[in-house]
């Protein structure tokens, strides 16, 4: 069996030229049951970290022992600890999870005179609150959820329904015309899990009418461009990708279906994925890419791929299309391995880097363990390990984790995202930890990694 693994991974970089200090131990005979306890061990380091520099505020500076609030001083709303909780309560470790919620109910207020972004602050935190009040139940985390999804529906004010890119907290002002599919499209499982638990609908019909809207608006070839003007309906920007401003509108179309069982998003999802098949992928010597093409004419703009695009190989493994799931993550390793760590972006034509940052980012690693869980090959769990250790050996210092500015001279940058908690580490958590720990046929996942029943 190991034979085969082996000859299957050079298989799978027989076109890539790898550095020449890269080296992939198969079997470093370490169980997985030993695997998730590294991990866990690896979110306590940055945790810690955490809790040392920037407790209380909504990020570690890691490199300067700071914090950064992501809309200035004194205005924290928590985003690490909430993003963060869940995967506390996943991982078992008790303590921290206390510490945590204390820290939310005592510090968390929505009650701010500024202006948020409606995406991040509803997958983070309107995310965060519904899971820890699903894993939790504390009606308290409810309570945070309702009075935050109601400060955020003045956003759906727009002419059209879909929403505007900020809103103030306190007034429910809004700004931002100009968005893009992933921001207007990503609101569905939060909002719509709200309404369920609630029995208000209105939260569910919103979010339900403004990705109608956009679905209306695609090109006659299927396909929907990177911005949109909310308030007139006209598009902006006409490329089409399956990469940031458009990714997680796809995996949202699938996901609300799982999640509701409304088969009208399953309708948009299948129609959506044909067209992205037909014009977007692209078959190359060096494996299954996905390019960047007109969204009216299929026409060829660029040839670039990047860690935010790794996603997709997830929502292919829920959608029922396996072989090019496999496909896809195939050539996602081996972006990885080219250079240690994969880039925030690089042309898979000519293997130049367009952008050659590393933020700690989940989405190879969340279509690993989609893979090994739809497939229980030993590949996936090998295809984990080394992105674990690659992220330990690049990006671990002694006062947490560091992003990289460069994944070729690896040098690091003083950030540590909330998602490194609620996304990164759980799914390398996941793909290690008992097969109880979580049901895929009882949850879906948010974009955020936020995990919410369907029942």
């Amino acid at each position: 069996m190991k034979i085969q693994l082996v000859s299957i991974l050079f298989l799978m970089t027989a076109h890539t030229i790898l550095p020449n200090n890269f080296f992939f131990k198969l079997d470093d005979g370490i169980s997985k049951a030993e695997y998730a306890e590294k991990v866990k061990d690896e979110f306590l380091h940055a945790w810690n970290a955490y809790k040392k520099y920037a407790w209380g505020h909504d990020q570690l500076k890691p490199l300067s022992k700071s914090y950064r609030d992501w809309y200035g001083e004194n205005r924290s709303l928590l985003m690490t600890p909430v993003d963060a909780f869940d995967t506390m309560v996943l991982m078992g470790l008790k303590k921290e999870a206390a510490e945590t919620k204390q820290l939310i109910f005592e510090k968390l207020s929505f009650d701010k005179d500024f202006y948020v972004q409606n995406f991040e602050i509803t997958i983070r935190l309107l995310g965060g609150l519904i899971s820890a009040y699903q894993l939790d139940g504390d009606s308290r985390f409810l309570s945070l959820a309702v009075d935050l999804g109601n400060r955020l529906l003045p956003v759906f004010n727009s002419p059209t329904g879909m929403p505007y890119v900020n809103v103030n907290l306190k007034t429910g002002e809004t700004s931002g015309k100009i968005n893009n599919p992933a921001e207007i499209g990503t609101l569905t499982l939060e909002f719509g899990t709200l309404s369920k638990l609630t029995g208000n609908p209105l939260y569910y019909n919103k979010v339900k009418k403004a990705v109608f809207e956009l679905f209306s608006r695609r090109s006659k070839i299927g396909l929907v461009g990177t911005t949109i003007d909310v308030e007139t309906g006209e598009w902006i920007n006409t490329s089409s990708h399956i990469s940031g401003m458009i990714d997680s509108y796809y995996e949202y179309l699938l996901k609300a279906w799982k999640l509701f069982g409304d088969e009208e998003f399953k309708f948009m999802y299948d129609e959506s994925i044909a067209s992205v098949n037909k014009y977007l992928a692209d078959n190359t010597e060096t494996g299954l890419w996905y390019c960047q093409a007109d969204m009216n004419s299929g026409k060829l703009i660029s040839q670039n791929f990047g860690a935010l695009d790794a996603f997709l190989p997830a929502v292919l493994v829920l959608g029922g299309d396996l072989n090019r799931a496999e496909q896809l993550q195939n050539s996602c390793f081996k972006m990885w391995i080219m250079h240690g760590i994969e880039p925030e972006q690089f042309n898979y034509k000519t293997n130049e880097v367009k952008y050659p940052n590393y933020v700690l980012r989940p989405e190879i690693i969340e279509s690993a363990y989609y893979l090994y869980k739809f497939t229980l090959s030993d590949k996936y769990l090998e295809m984990a390990k080394l992105f674990f250790n690659s992220i330990v050996k690049y990006c671990r210092i002694d006062e947490g984790y560091a992003a990289l500015k460069n994944v070729i001279t690896k040098e690091r940058d003083d950030q540590m995202e909330s998602f490194f908690f609620a996304e990164t580490l759980k799914y390398c958590y996941l793909i290690f930890a008992p097969d109880e720990t979580i049901d895929l046929n009882k949850i879906i996942f948010n974009t955020e990694a936020h995990p919410f029943y369907i029942n």
